[in-house]
């Protein structure tokens, strides 16, 4: 007889796996015509776009560029200094086991290292490392029961869950572009070095609509034809609404932002501008935070019940923790003297999270990049500063998942009397957190005739508590009950028994006890 019973659905969203890739782009570049010859390069610097990310079975395509700049020691006796521009593509396959086209995949990619290397006066070779962090998610919809109806003489083991579940997601195309103007006597010669960053991330939901707000940070700096550097600082509002329908103010949301693409182009000289246009794509993802209390286990003392059973894994617990840490130290480069800094370009670089059950650890390094000039020559010396940020673990277990951003909100730099150089950046920490929750679905239920055993009927027997066992799996193992077996035995927290403990079990078997009370299907991770 097929048990009724009422159900309910809800939608859930898992980790299925995740993976860091190391991928090296290259290219030989040819000096266009109009500049001169290279002698030797100064800095080499990107900013990286995916303009095309296709989900495949077994794999994931990413398309895209490196937009590079490299500033060098010409052949001339006119110039100190050129800057040359180009963009190194890629289209990379990374394979990713078990990977299907209904999933969603988040990457983030970061370049982890550039080096450019002159063959000759009129051809370098640029190589690009770049560090892929791929996270895959699985949406799926879930049926679970909520109560079982026509059943009297069961005994059910609930258990509370929290858990998000998912609300729904969605993407949207941002385009920000701005003019900015450089100092009105300079006449712009080309273009040295773009510095693109993205702060002051923020949203807010209303009326099924998210808003993502972000400002955009560009830095250019730049080569006037009478080979002077010029410095131009600009910061960009990007807003977009993302349409999920049924989310509410309280609920969660997750956004992630790709540069897609970015135009850096020169006003007519008359203008002294700069014109710049970024894309980018915003995905947001909506969670709500929910208690479920599932039927975990059944069975009847009176009764044969067979069902199945399945595990399935969600996500919970996410949270979104940020802070901020300055770092004071002092570096030592003997060419560097005071007034001759013309840049630092700062790079924070984590390189390993240490969790325990109270605290999360980042540990890594600023890569410091200085570009100064020393007798009419422009020059770039590096340096590096270790860090390590201790921040409290709210969800009180190692057992998490960490996904980290750190970015510089503020530096300053100080050549002091003694040839060093006092650095103090303030650096901030993002932190999203969040675990995978298994959880015990219980299906399919019927009741199976079988014959009474009326011999145990009503007899009692003594029991040593073992290790692992629970009140709950005692009594189903003897067709008792809960309820019955702490009466007998006066205890009042049921949760609480002890190895060895004596324990008196009245028997309820009124049906044979080698029937199978479970199918086990197989594990959904």
């Amino acid at each position: 007889m097929k048990i009724e019973v009422s159900k309910e659905n809800i939608s859930i969203n898992k980790l299925i796996t995740q993976k860091k890739e190391i991928v090296f782009v290259h290219n030989d570049i040819i000096v266009p015509d109009s500049k001169p010859d290279i002698l030797n390069t100064i800095n080499v610097m990107g900013n990286i776009c995916i303009f095309k990310k296709e989900v495949l079975e077994g794999r994931v395509k990413v398309d895209g560029n490196i937009d590079s700049y490299i500033m060098y020691l010409p052949d001339s006796k006119d110039d100190n200094l050129r800057g040359l521009n180009c963009n190194l593509d890629f289209s990379e396959n990374i394979q990713i086991p078990n990977l299907t086209d209904d999933m969603q995949v988040n990457i983030k990619a970061e370049i982890k290292d550039m080096e450019c290397k002159v063959l000759n006066g009129r051809k370098i070779s640029i190589k690009a490392g770049i560090e892929f962090n791929i996270k895959v998610y699985s949406n799926d919809n879930i049926e679970i029961i909520n109560e079982i109806k026509n059943v009297d003489d069961i005994q059910i083991l609930r258990q509370d869950f929290n858990t998000d579940l998912l609300i729904g997601n969605g993407k949207t195309s941002v385009y920000a572009k701005d003019t900015l103007n450089i100092e009105a006597n300079d006449e712009l010669a080309e273009i040295l070095k773009v510095d693109i960053s993205l702060v002051n991330k923020d949203l807010k939901i209303s009326y099924n609509k998210v808003l993502a707000k972000s400002d955009i940070d560009i830095k250019i700096m730049y080569l006037t034809e009478d080979n002077r550097i010029g410095t131009v600082v600009g910061r960009i509002p990007a807003v977009g609404f993302i349409d999920i329908q049924n989310i509410a103010d309280d609920n969660i949301c997750d956004i992630n932002y790709e540069i897609k693409n970015n135009i850096i182009r020169p006003n007519p000289a008359e203008e002294h501008s700069i014109y710049v246009e970024l894309e980018l794509e915003v995905l947001a993802v909506a969670y709500e935070k929910r208690k479920i209390k599932l039927i975990e286990d059944l069975y009847s003392p009176t009764r044969n019940l067979e069902y199945t059973q399945r595990k399935i894994v969600s996500l919970s617990d996410r949270q979104e923790n940020s802070r901020q840490i300055t770092i004071k130290d002092n570096v030592k480069i003997a060419e560097i003297q005071e007034n001759n800094i013309l840049d630092v370009e700062v790079r924070p670089i984590l390189a390993n999270t240490k969790i325990t059950n109270t605290n999360i650890v980042y540990i890594g390094e600023i890569n410091l990049n200085f570009i100064f000039e020393q007798e009419n020559t422009i020059n770039s010396r590096v340096a590096k500063i270790p860090f390590e940020i201790d921040s409290e673990n709210t969800a009180l277990t190692d057992k998490i998942d960490v996904e980290t951003e750190c970015f510089v909100e503020n530096k300053n730099f100080n050549v002091m009397a003694n040839g060093e150089i006092g650095c103090e950046i303030e650096m901030g920490v993002l932190s999203k957190t969040s675990k995978n929750i298994e959880m015990n679905i219980i299906d399919n239920i019927e009741e199976i005739e079988a014959e009474k055993n009326e011999e145990d009927y009503d007899s009692l027997i003594l029991y040593l508590v073992n290790p692992g066992d629970s009140l709950w799996k005692i009594a189903k193992k003897f067709n008792s009950t809960v309820e019955e077996i702490s009466k007998i035995n006066g205890i009042e927290d049921i949760d609480k028994i002890n190895v060895g403990q004596k324990l008196y079990i009245p028997k309820f078997n009124y049906i044979k006890k080698d029937r199978i009370n479970a199918k086990q299907q197989p594990i959904n991770v």
